[in-house]
């Protein structure tokens, strides 16, 4: 048994969770999901960002107190995780006693190391991004990610000597692997060359909320550079059991517009506290509506608790990877999600369910018939495509599976058997039956409440990838018919 430790970004909580979270924490939870499969032992962490400043300002435009603003809006994230069926093992919150102790501990790591000092700054601030942007950045003079012009500023900050470490970042991001995709990694290899790694600015001045430096009670610790530190805090860092166990993270799940911070920032920040750095950062795009990123800022939001509670938490998961190529932007919309339901969920795998448990109870009594599994279907493309993480290719491959079920039943011609006593008529049963187990673990990683309907109606548990083989459903096992898996929508 192997380990793996996958995380997301955390995620600011000055607003209820939009589609745009959902979908990467679905991605999440179908490579955790996988993982377990495989016989890894997995840890899979996902939580909130709740030291921002936009928190603070959101909480102060409410005329609420900042806690209670936090505390109240944090209860949306967990439901949003519990909606969407995630496996995660761990939801951590910042404001934590524990994350905000071994964030000071980090912080005075780096400074005793002699990589923090104290200086000024000036320059372009976005307070969406919470951090320090470059002219460069700047499209028609406003943030790419948030459409307004940052604030000029200038104070007095503690920095942390990210330059020190800029041939050790160049040597981490020249070779293929340690982000992916690798256009991705050339990205950050670029900038690196190009612009050279200046200090980073790691506190703030004067403000009210955030975790409080350990060397200097009128300033608190940078956002950035205290929710990067969730990933081994999580983990109690630096002698707890689970850190021990699960670190470095083989995988950091982002959205491709804060790569910098985890692609460059963060590996710098760990090679000074003497941290191992995790083995791959994982970056996705975002969704879109009408070719725009769906943001809270831009007020285009879709909210995902409202699409599980109308088409369930399946559906939307099995949507959001099928539609998507894995690093690519993707446009979401309610119509496509209605229409894979009708073509693919209800009249693919639907019916291929509720069709072969019919002939088991009209022709077998409910149960599993003694046969042998005739319909052959090669996976290894199935595999490659979900290590190379074209998730909605191995998604294809399994409706391709699932076609050839449907297609093999349709020649076959089942009901004629019946009337002709043929033997064949329990071969064809079994072999719809058995197919329907390994598709149930196929599926699984992506929409895991109906890989459960279904083993449930055949009356098995679910098996592990390794048990994808055929002519292993037992038979004389009592079947349950039940209701649809999925119903068509108008």
């Amino acid at each position: 048994m192997g380990k793996y430790y996958i995380t997301t970004a955390i995620d600011y909580v000055n607003a209820k969770p939009h589609i745009g979270h959902a979908y990467e924490k679905v991605i999440a939870d179908v490579l955790a999901r996988w993982n377990r499969l495989n016989g890894n032992e997995v840890f899979y962490l996902t939580g909130t960002d709740e030291n921002a400043q936009k928190n603070a300002q959101a909480a102060k435009e409410q005329g609420d107190d900042i806690q209670r603003f936090v505390d109240r809006n944090v209860r949306y994230f967990i439901e949003l995780c519990k909606k969407l069926n995630l496996s995660n093992d761990y939801f951590i919150r910042t404001t934590e006693e524990k994350h905000i102790k071994i964030s000071q501990n980090i912080f005075e790591k780096v400074l005793n190391k002699g990589d923090i000092y104290k200086g000024t700054y000036e320059g372009l601030y976005c307070q969406g991004c919470e951090a320090f942007i470059t002219e460069k950045e700047l499209v028609d003079g406003k943030c790419p990610e948030h459409n307004k012009e940052p604030k000029y500023v200038k104070e007095e900050n503690y920095f942390f000597k990210m330059s020190k470490y800029e041939k050790e970042m160049l040597k981490l991001l020249e070779k293929p692997g340690f982000v992916f995709p690798d256009y991705r990694r050339k990205e950050m290899y670029n900038r690196v060359k190009e612009e050279g790694l200046k200090d980073l600015c790691v506190s703030r001045k004067g403000t009210d909320w955030g975790i409080e430096l350990p060397n200097d009670k009128d300033y608190s610790i940078y956002v950035w550079f205290d929710a990067l530190i969730n990933y081994v805090s999580a983990l109690d860092y630096p002698n707890g059991k689970l850190f021990k166990k699960f670190w470095p993270a083989d995988v950091h799940l982002i959205g491709k517009g804060i790569n910098w911070f985890h692609s460059v920032i963060w590996p710098t920040m760990l090679m000074s506290a003497e941290i191992k750095i995790p083995k791959q950062i994982v970056v996705h795009g975002y969704l879109t509506v009408d070719g725009q990123k769906i943001s809270k800022s831009l007020g285009n939001v879709i909210d995902p608790v409202e699409l599980v509670e109308k088409y369930g938490a399946d559906t939307l998961r099995y949507v959001l990877i099928r539609d998507i190529p894995f690093g690519e932007d993707g446009d979401f919309s309610e119509k496509a999600l209605i229409e894979r339901i009708n073509s693919e969920l209800a009249n693919g795998l639907g019916n291929l369910v509720s069709r072969s448990l019919g002939m088991t109870e009209k022709y077998f009594d409910e149960k599993i018939p003694k046969g042998v599994n005739l319909i052959k279907f090669d996976l290894s493309k199935f595999e490659e495509h979900f290590e190379k993480l074209e998730l909605h290719s191995a998604l294809s491959e399994i409706w391709r599976y699932i076609n050839e079920c449907n297609k093999f039943i349709d020649e076959k011609k089942p009901w004629v058997l019946a009337k002709e006593n043929s033997k064949e008529l329990s071969d064809v049963i079994y072999s719809a039956l058995d197919s329907i187990r390994i598709i149930s673990i196929l599926v699984n990683p992506f929409i895991p409440e109906t890989s459960e309907k279904i083993n449930d109606k055949l009356g098995v548990k679910l098996g592990n990838y390794k048990d994808t083989k055929i002519n292993l459903l037992k038979s004389g096992i009592k079947t349950n018919k039940g209701d649809n898996l999925f119903n068509r929508v108008e």
